[in-house]
């Protein structure tokens, strides 16, 4: 039975020995990150291996058990690799005089276990690098073989990851992804606000609020992947679950376990519960550094309470030392595999098989949210108009709420599609109840109808346009159909309105792939990137953003997640890439990743200062309308600008933020063609009768005029002086009257 105990601590001594890379608890702590068995037909089968080492005590802590068909003598093969590389290689046999161990020489038949903790030498813990102990997710692997001293067979094996606990998985870094998305929302609300009432075909800001969740989706969905990641990169994909609606929540995974096992769901392995005390280790042995650290504080505590040499052992059901023995499960951890969609919600906490109810429930804590807060601000007005009158732009708010509930919901939905199908796909595949399947299919169905609804109606209105104008420009310059619609086209050029249709198809097409090809790593990139580079060559052709620094923003971002597709094909398993390659190629896609989400921050921060700072664009181009009516509209008959020198405008609606007249593009009427004819004296006389009985203009049509009076008016003519009428009593004039 003391044998054991040695057998214990020369395991664990050679384990640390060589090795570069382990979990970090405490800065100066080291620990084993689970464990499989990688032998299938041993004798020789360990049930649990928990190891820790404090480099401030130089105490190595343990906790071994295992079970052997029969009694046999072994030989231990221990390798120890980093990054790939083997850094660290031992083979002893138990029954050698140098590394004598009595009760490994030979191993005993029946259940064996040993919990404690023991001193190791110095020169031992010299070998550990000091770098060991910070870098953030290292990734390392020991593997234990055991064989038959005679006849070379293999009895046992044990692959354990040993990592440093130091990750990227942060809260601090989540924390400003949520900053960096709640700014781009607070600033194209305030841009949308700013041109509410005032000019239509405003476009939103970029980048928008749409564009950064995208971007953060995307992120999020690289760690989705059945492809074997470096621990660095998993670890930095996690950051932004929360975009997909993957939010750490116990108390409600509780409330879903309980609906699950209601409508036949399989809780046994498959529970928040279970996770809780479980170890996750994905297909190429690789470990979740994060959870191991979240679950491994508690039992570790027990096991360091133990006096720094005591030991005890368990031989079938026998106890010895002066320590305790874990008996059952009370200290005994569940190793769970995973990979793919699994392997990322599970390492949040989150029961695979609670994915899509995850994502429901917190759709519908928004949705309630968003409704609470309209009705509040609606009842706020209420009450202020009671008392007092408050700002016209609020008018419109208080009129229309109903329409802007409804289009935050419907916008909600068009954010959240592409992940959506994700999930519900997975669901269908994964799920275990039959009314969280059935809920998928619902709310995947309503979610398709409502944005087809939509295309179709936008489809509609252009297509009417074009054929009345030539163009789709009522999408942009009728209010109303602005109001409603804009949502789906704000960013666009007049010319690529439907640009967000493909967009939509972009979504479900990568949701389906990822989600129908979980498993299959290889497919589910090569699928990703031919979606991508569509994508891309449809923005680089086409360039749709209605400014060129949304064109340049966002062909940047599809650039980097086309790359980004590329890196990850190097983590697929089939191609066999180097893992040290691997490790470079995750530190690099971080680096680049990191870079464009830092340069949408300070994109997001430049336009709200220069929102701040910049007079609004469509309140000038109002204010220098309502300038040039006046101008045109307010006239006097003796000022100056009322001139025949000044030509106003045709069309007033050519100014820059005139409003448009009902009757653009009406055919004008042909002027009424004349129905006069010449008269006698050259006048013209009127075919309705409206002249003739007016007064005489200096003509009579009842006499000629006299020879007199002819000869009098040529010779005033001809002489070129100015004279004075003749009306004194010898005037010609006087002689007629006197007659």
């Amino acid at each position: 039975m003391r044998g054991i105990s040695r057998t214990a601590r020369h395991v664990v001594l050679a384990f640390f020995a060589g090795f570069l890379s382990v979990n970090v608890l405490a800065g100066n702590i080291l620990s084993s990150s689970g464990f499989t068995n990688c032998e299938n037909n041993a004798t020789i089968t360990v049930i649990n291996a928990n190891v820790q080492f404090d480099r401030s005590s130089l105490v190595v802590t343990f906790d071994v058990s295992g079970t052997s068909s029969k009694q046999q003598k072994v030989i231990a093969d221990l390798v120890v690799t980093a990054y790939g590389t083997q850094v660290y290689q031992k083979t002893f046999n138990p029954c050698d005089s140098s590394t004598y161990v009595a009760q490994l020489c030979p191993v005993p038949a029946g259940t064996f276990g040993a919990q404690g903790s023991q001193a190791i030498p110095a020169n031992y813990a010299s070998q550990i690098p000091a770098i060991a102990f910070s870098i953030p997710d290292l990734d390392g692997r020991a593997t234990l073989k055991l064989t038959a001293a005679d006849s070379g067979q293999d009895l046992a094996c044990i692959q354990s990851g040993v990592t440093n606990g130091q990750t990227l998985q942060i809260p601090a870094l989540s924390y400003v992804a949520v900053g960096i998305g709640a700014s781009a929302l607070l600033l194209t609300g305030i841009s949308a606000l700013g041109s509410a009432g005032s000019v239509v075909g405003a476009h939103s800001p970029n980048p928008s609020f749409g564009s950064v969740l995208a971007w953060f989706q995307g992120l999020a969905m690289n760690g989705m992947l059945s492809v074997n990641y470096p621990p660095v990169y998993r670890s930095f994909t996690k950051n932004f679950a929360f975009s997909t609606g993957l939010i750490p929540w116990n108390a409600m995974q509780g409330s879903i376990d309980n609906f699950r096992q209601n409508t036949g769901g399989n809780l046994t392995a498959d529970s928040v519960q279970y996770l809780q005390n479980a170890t996750l280790v994905f297909t190429d042995g690789s470990s979740d550094n994060s959870s191991l650290s979240r679950r491994s504080h508690v039992s570790w505590a027990h096991s360091l309470l133990l006096d720094a040499r005591a030991v005890a052992v368990d031989v079938n059901g026998t106890q010895s030392g002066s320590g305790s023995v874990s008996n059952g499960n009370s200290t005994t951890k569940v190793t769970q595999v995973v990979h793919g969609i699994a392997g990322y919600v599970e390492q949040l906490t989150i029961p695979q098989a609670n994915t899509f109810m995850t994502v429901l429930l917190i759709f519908a804590v928004l949705i309630a949210a968003i409704t609470l807060g309209i009705l509040l601000f609606k009842v706020i007005l209420e009450t202020w108009a009671l008392f007092a009158s408050f700002p016209k732009k609020l008018v419109g708010f208080r009129k229309r709420y109903w329409r802007l509930l409804t289009k935050t919901i419907t916008n909600l939905i068009l954010l959240l599609y592409g992940v959506w199908t994700l999930y519900c796909i997975f669901q269908f595949t994964n799920g275990d109840s039959w009314a969280a399947k059935l809920l998928a299919g619902i709310t995947l169905g309503v979610f398709t109808v409502i944005l087809g609804f939509f295309t179709i109606r936008i489809w509609y209105l252009a297509r009417k346009s074009q054929k009345a104008e030539g163009d789709a420009s009522a999408l942009y310059e009728n209010k109303e159909t602005w109001i409603k619609y804009s949502l789906f086209y704000d960013s666009y050029k007049k010319n690529y309105w439907w640009l967000f249709m493909p967009s939509i198809v972009y979504m479900f097409a990568k949701g389906c792939v990822i989600a129908a090809g979980d498993g299959h790593g290889l497919t589910q990139t090569v699928g990703q990137l031919i979606i991508e580079a569509l994508m891309f060559i449809l923005l680089i052709f086409t360039r749709p953003y209605a400014t060129k620094g949304g064109n340049w923003i966002n062909i940047i971002i599809q650039v980097v997640r086309a790359m980004s597709v590329v890196c990850i094909l190097v983590f697929v398993e089939q191609l066999g890439i180097a893992q040290s390659t691997k490790t470079i190629t995750g530190v690099v896609l971080i680096a680049v990743q990191s870079v464009l989400t830092a340069v949408l921050a300070i994109l997001i921060a430049v336009n709200a200062i220069i929102a701040c700072c910049k007079e609004n664009p469509h309140r000038k181009r109002r204010k220098e309308a309502e300038k040039l009516n006046r101008e045109f509209d307010n006239l006097t008959p003796l000022d100056a600008r009322n001139s025949l020198l000044i030509n106003p405008p045709d069309d007033k609606s050519s100014i820059p933020g005139y409003p448009m007249s009902p009757y653009r593009g009406a055919r004008r009427y042909e002027p009424v063609p004349s129905t006069t004819r010449p008269g006698r004296w050259g006048r013209q006389e009127s075919s309705d009768h409206l002249v003739p009985s007016a007064a005489g203009m200096g003509h009579s049509y009842d006499r000629s005029p006299s020879q007199e009076s002819r000869a009098y008016d040529a010779q005033s003519l001809s002489s070129g002086q100015p004279t004075v009428p003749d009306v004194g009593p010898q005037g010609r004039y006087g002689e007629r009257l006197g007659r």
